[in-house]
């Protein structure tokens, strides 16, 4: 897993791997949207600092360009993510949930779905 945390346009860059599974650089750059798409060499750096922190790895070179891959599933990156998250709360979750539950943004569905969740852990299961 990257030991530093992963910039909106880094995380951006992971989704469009997460998606296509490889890309090269020009591959990703043209994933984004023409009107806002980073250039060429923001992203080539992005990756390349992706790749340092260990996110992203070359696979294979085709020409004069290399292929790029995921390093860390789309799972372990949210979980580091909400982790890091949690920790500018120190590690509680009720402010979270707090503000979640007043804001609307959590749904009646998704309080039934955390308490079957809860239920299979505390039966022992996955």
């Amino acid at each position: 897993m990257p030991h530093h945390g992963l910039s909106k346009l880094e995380l951006r860059i992971m989704d469009i791997l997460w998606s296509r599974g490889s890309a090269s650089i020009r591959e990703i750059q043209e994933a984004f949207p023409e009107k806002r798409r980073p250039a060429y060499t923001t992203i080539q750096t992005t990756v390349y600092r992706l790749e340092t922190k260990n996110a992203v790895r070359r696979v294979k070179k085709v020409g004069n360009f290399h292929i790029f891959e995921p390093a860390v599933s789309r799972e372990i990156a949210q979980r580091k993510l909400i982790d890091d998250f949690l920790a500018l709360f120190g590690g509680r979750i009720q402010p979270v949930m707090a503000h979640l539950i007043e804001s609307g943004k959590l749904t009646a569905a998704d309080i039934k779905e955390a308490d079957n969740i809860l239920r299979k852990l505390q039966k022992g299961g996955k």
